[in-house]
């Protein structure tokens, strides 16, 4: 395989400058030595390349990149870098994700924030963007119509673009309508909707095909062969299905019979094909025992490759041939360690994006062109970053006090003993079906590189261990959710890793939740908590939530908060503020719409008289995540020095003074902790 590298002909935001050549093994320090201190902005930095892909005919790729803390689209040439085209979207318009429509045209999806009478509503939009001719338009002009949108198909020419959406103030499901993608013109109705049906499916001749929902409380299935026939009642799948029934579909014209992902006999997802007419499985195209399905690749509307989750994002290609250039390439990017995840492929299989890397590297983009093997360096997502300087995750395992196994990683700071450290335990958001996994993350890195050891436990409730490990996380939102947090912190203290004096919970969204109540549930056992963007009262959380659900859907997702009997007040930090006696760091954005400002304001409000006072710290302009540098950078400075305060490790020296990174720069980005009241 050749190392084809091409250069660019104009200067390119793809390119990374004089780094050395991620492509090629790199010595790592030696195990003595502590690596410096990290400056918190390149942890806080936005990828170089966001969102990649290519286009159709794989002559193009698509990336985000920050201008000014604004996303803005970029096209530039696979094979020399240099930049085609560049495009912002309308102000006030945080993208989600796109797909091509055709080698010129972007189907953007984004949140957006409308005024109507004294209200804001937070929705979601669909525009149409064309970067060469520097053209974006709404394809759903009315708002309220665009925020319950969902793209069923879209036309393998690009000339249209099936969307379900319905009315709010008129219908509880949605209907599917037509969009002519090289005119303005409205919807044109194809198919109306069906009481209980949510979710649709078309073949690639645009008939709507399939619909999945919920009746009487069960996962349905409502499927038809043709235009001709009239949708029938399939009765419910399986038991314990959730609201994706079946996923990835690809429906011909005149079959019954798709590849679907779809939960197996054994409570594995994995890959089979499926009649609909009989909704019977007719053979098992791809399963492992050691993870679930997660998506798929398709070519000339047959699956080609797998992506399923073990401890961390994994291919399986579905042909020996494929599966051998797997392994070419794998070797040819650094061997052992390597992994590599594939964010876009051309229609025709034969040009690749790659992403190599692994949970101690933010790793490298390539394209690749199996015709020529030709293998190009795009960029270093992450070049302000040392990544020999970086730590290395391990898996680990412990059992919870009920005898249950409770999977999760550690994290060990480069340099050190793994004896009597501080600990950090990090709980995953979600809080159901959601993990963590062998994967870089800017929190783990940031937090080791301060010399802490990092605990990510996938407790109870979390996805990718089967059902019955889900099914156990249901009502035991801080309960047994939160033991197997404390559980952990025994585990590592048990194991000699951590100092039980020195064991500090961060997390963000339920993960920020856990963290709060952990030092009001246990304050014995933790020295302070950190929170970005936590749930603070769960009954507002609920009514909050009844806003943006469906009645089956806000039913299931009450169901699993509550459990049987269970009076969330118990369990919800701000009825319980008044009694904190740990130092607590709260942050929230003002531009939160998933945990509303509100539940930050009333923790506030809530702990004003406690026998320790928290820190309140409010990120204006910030959403539940990070969209900007700016943002980021202030929770990682407001932790660092909060983490230097309360339970130091090497960002503090001998005299209790926070240490600064050596960076020449460091003046312009640093923020000093600032508590503002709400």
């Amino acid at each position: 395989m050749s190392d084809g590298e091409v250069a660019a002909a104009t200067p390119s935001p793809l390119q990374h400058g004089a780094a050395p050549p991620h492509s090629q093994p790199q010595p790592q320090p030696a195990p003595q030595l502590q690596p410096p201190l990290i400056p918190a902005r390149y942890f806080a930095d936005r990828p170089v390349i966001a969102n990649a892909s290519l286009s159709p005919d794989g002559s193009k790729i698509a990336f985000l990149k920050d201008v000014d803390d604004v996303a803005q689209f970029v096209l530039a040439d696979p094979f020399s870098g240099a930049t085609i085209a560049t495009q912002f979207m309308p102000e006030g318009f945080d993208i989600v994700g796109y797909i091509w429509t055709d080698n010129a045209t972007l189907l953007v999806e984004g949140i957006g924030i409308i005024r109507r009478d004294r209200y804001r509503y937070k929705v979601r939009k669909l525009y149409l963007a064309m970067p060469q001719a520097n053209y974006v338009r709404p394809l759903i002009a009315d708002p309220f119509l665009s925020s319950s949108a969902r793209v069923v198909r879209v036309d393998e020419d690009g000339d249209w673009a099936l969307v379900a959406h319905k009315d709010e103030q008129k219908a509880k499901y949605p209907s599917v309508y037509r969009y002519d993608l090289r005119s303005s013109a409205p919807g044109e109705l194809v198919q109306e909707m069906i009481e209980g049906v949510s979710f649709w499916s078309a073949d690639e001749a645009g008939v709507v095909r399939l619909g999945q929902g919920f009746r009487g409380g069960r996962a349905h299935v409502w499927y038809r062969s043709d235009a001709s026939a009239q949708f029938s009642d399939k009765g419910r799948a399986k038991p314990g299905d959730d609201d994706s029934i079946y996923g990835a579909m690809r429906f011909k014209s005149g079959s019954d019979v798709s590849p679907v992902i779809a939960r197996g006999d054994q409570g594995q997802i994995g890959l089979y094909r499926f009649d609909f007419s009989t909704m019977k499985s007719l053979e098992t195209i791809y399963e492992n025992p050691n993870g679930d399905v997660s998506g798929l690749w398709y070519t000339d509307d047959e699956p080609r490759a797998v992506f399923y989750i073990d401890d961390a994002r994994q291919v399986a290609w579905l042909s020996e041939a494929d599966n051998a250039l797997h392994a070419e390439l794998i070797s040819a990017l650094g061997g052992n360690g390597m992994r590599l995840v594939y964010p876009s492929v051309s229609k025709d299989g034969t040009r690749r994006l790659i992403a190599a890397g692994n949970a101690s590297d933010p790793g490298v983009l390539y394209f690749f062109d199996s015709a020529t093997l030709a293998m190009n360096e795009l960029a270093e997502l992450r070049p302000n970053l040392d990544y020999t300087q970086l730590a290395k995750p391990k898996p680990i395992e412990f059992t919870a006090r009920d005898g249950v196994d409770i999977h999760g990683y550690l994290t060990l700071p480069r340099g050190r003993a793994a004896s009597g450290l501080p600990l950090i335990i990090l709980p995953h958001g979600g809080p159901f079906g959601v993990r963590d996994l062998l994967r870089y993350d800017d929190w783990v890195q940031f937090l080791a590189n301060r010399g802490y050891a990092v605990l990510q436990p996938n407790y109870r409730g979390s996805g990718g261990y089967g059902d019955a490990f889900y099914d156990l996380g249901v009502g035991e939102v801080g309960r047994a959710m939160q033991d197997d947090l404390d559980d952990a912190m025994d585990w590592a203290v048990a194991q000699g890793i951590a100092d039980p004096a020195r064991v500090c919970i961060v997390g963000g969204s339920y993960g920020g939740y856990a963290a709060l109540w952990g030092v009001l549930r246990n304050p014995e056992r933790y020295r302070c908590a950190a929170s970005w963007a936590g749930v603070t009262d769960w009954d507002r959380m609920l009514r909050y939530d009844r806003k943006f659900l469906s009645g089956a859907a806000r039913r299931r997702w009450q169901e699993k908060v509550e459990g049987e009997n269970a009076d969330l007040k118990d369990v919800s930090p701000a009825r319980l503020a008044g009694r904190l006696s740990r130092p607590v760091l709260l942050a929230h954005g003002t531009r939160d719409f998933n945990v509303p400002f509100e539940q930050f304001a009333q923790m506030v409000k809530a702990a004003k008289n406690a026998p320790i006072p928290l820190t309140p710290v409010v990120v204006h302009g910030a959403g539940h995540s990070f969209s900007t540098q700016r943002h980021h950078l202030q929770w990682l400075d407001a932790l660092d020095q909060f983490l230097a305060l309360h339970n130091p490790a090497d960002q503090v020296d001998e005299k209790g003074e926070l240490l600064q990174p050596d960076d020449p720069e460091l003046d312009a980005f640093f923020t000093p902790l600032v508590v503002e009241q709400p």
